[in-house]
């Protein structure tokens, strides 16, 4: 892995020396359980396919943001729906109960946007949750963006485009709505410039805002249907 840690190495989760602002996210990190994020927890009997998905904050050219990719169109799954860098883990990443989700979450990250992972800060990690529709249990590691590197889509035919979201589009109630999928289904949603951030991704993100408390009073009646270009 460019730049990153070797497998064998344990990888340091650490807030020190995190910018002010970051700071609530940290501490919120710090005693947040499960049910507090989602309604979808991991399968009791230990079933779901182990994955991890990097939150990963930076300081932008409009202050604090967070790094978001959108898949590729042509995709099975998920197919041209933003998200955050992430997918399942590899026998190479080691434990799936240890640091085998950070270094899946950071391997990920660079495989799809070619981000160098030793200039991300790895500050906290969240309760393993649930997607029902592809069976993942999703590990979220909390990481500061310290030293910044370019980044692009490294295969168009997995990721369309890497984009940044700033912090205060996202808390901005104008562009706060639920979601309604075709199956009826509804949850938060974030219509950020060009993008409608909704699913998995927009739930933890409203989650996080919620229990940092950035969160904005927003019009939860508010719908859009997730083809609300058309």
């Amino acid at each position: 892995m460019r730049g990153g840690p070797a497998p064998s190495a344990p990888i340091e989760v650490s807030g020190k020396g995190l910018p002010e602002w970051l700071v609530p996210v940290s501490d919120a990190a710090a005693g947040v359980e499960a049910s507090q994020l989602s309604r979808f927890l991991p399968p009791r009997d230990g079933g779901g396919r182990p994955s991890a998905v990097l939150v990963l904050f930076g300081d932008g050219v409009r202050g604090p943001e967070l790094l978001l990719i959108e898949r590729a169109s042509s995709l099975r799954s998920h197919a041209g729906q933003p998200s955050f860098p992430g997918g399942a883990l590899d026998p190479e990443d080691g434990d799936p109960e240890g640091d085998g989700r950070l270094r899946a979450a950071l391997r990920e990250a660079e495989e799809e946007t070619g981000l160098d992972p030793s200039g991300v800060q790895v500050f906290g990690i969240l309760p393993s949750l649930y997607i029902p529709v592809s069976g993942f249990v999703v590990t979220p590691v909390l990481g500061w963006w310290r030293r910044r590197t370019p980044v692009a889509p490294v295969d168009p035919a997995e990721t369309a485009r890497v984009f940044t979201v700033p912090v205060s589009d996202l808390t901005d109630p104008v562009n706060r709505a639920m979601a309604v999928h075709p199956a009826g289904h509804v949850g938060p949603a974030f219509l950020v410039g060009s993008a409608l951030v909704w699913g998995f991704t927009a739930g933890l993100i409203d989650r996080i805002l919620h229990h940092a408390g950035w969160e904005r009073p927003w019009d939860r009646d508010r719908r859009v249907p997730l083809d609300w270009k058309a």
